[in-house]
């Protein structure tokens, strides 16, 4: 007990710290992610802004970066992460490659979710003269809000994965603290509590989406 008590201040920093990371990743790539899915949405044949030359540069990009393990995607990343933010490794550099992976692996979430959707519902709305970004902004995001919750908790929950796996690359948080102070020094209550913790966030954040996605679809 008492080993736990004292690697409890690090346990909780680091959880913080991961949480950051986790909730900044998940804001660039959430954003980005739910543009190119709605772009791959609309602009596939029989789309309301049916564009095949930009679907298939939208699609191409998807399944070229959403297949890559992330662990090679960290270090494919790193010159293009010096540009961005300044450095290959660390915490920064770390959001910026879960953001990017995050964004194309969201972008197909959000496709299937909005590809779900009943044409009719479509079609009602565009015989009612609505414009297509008015079509997209009132009814189909709206109207498929519920499984997008549950498919962006999924997403929450790979990025916390993916920050763990950060830790290789000096991102700070659990999977760093684990590696350093657990593994490297044969510390099994660091290794141990590092697990622990990240078990307990990720069934509060499935709660909190199964929750959130329950209480939409009552609506």
């Amino acid at each position: 007990m008492s080993e736990i008590v004292g690697v409890l201040p690090d346990l909780l920093e680091q959880t913080a710290i991961m949480l950051w990371m986790v909730a900044l990743s998940l804001a660039l790539g959430g954003i980005g992610g739910l543009v190119i899915g709605t772009g791959l949405t609309v602009t596939r044949r029989g789309g309301i802004l049916q564009q095949p030359i930009v679907w298939w540069v939208l699609n191409v990009l998807v399944n070229t970066f959403r297949p890559i393990p992330f662990i090679i995607l960290l270090a494919a990343l790193q010159p293009v992460g010096r540009l961005v933010v300044g450095k290959g490794i660390g915490t920064e550099y770390a959001v910026f490659a879960i953001a990017i992976a995050a964004t194309f692996g969201i972008a197909r979430i959000v496709e299937q979710n909005l590809v779900a959707l009943p044409a009719g519902v479509v079609e009602a709305a565009r015989a009612t003269g609505a414009s297509p970004w008015r079509i997209i902004r009132t009814v189909i995001i709206p109207e498929t809000l519920g499984p997008l919750v549950l498919g962006f908790t999924f997403a929450v929950i790979a990025i916390v994965d993916m920050s763990a796996v950060a830790g290789l690359v000096g991102g700070e948080g659990l999977g760093n603290w684990a590696v350093m102070y657990g593994y490297r020094q044969f510390d099994e209550v660091v290794t141990w509590s590092a697990l622990i913790m990240v078990v307990i966030v990720v069934q509060l954040i499935q709660a909190l989406g199964n929750w959130l996605a329950r209480r939409i679809m009552r609506r």
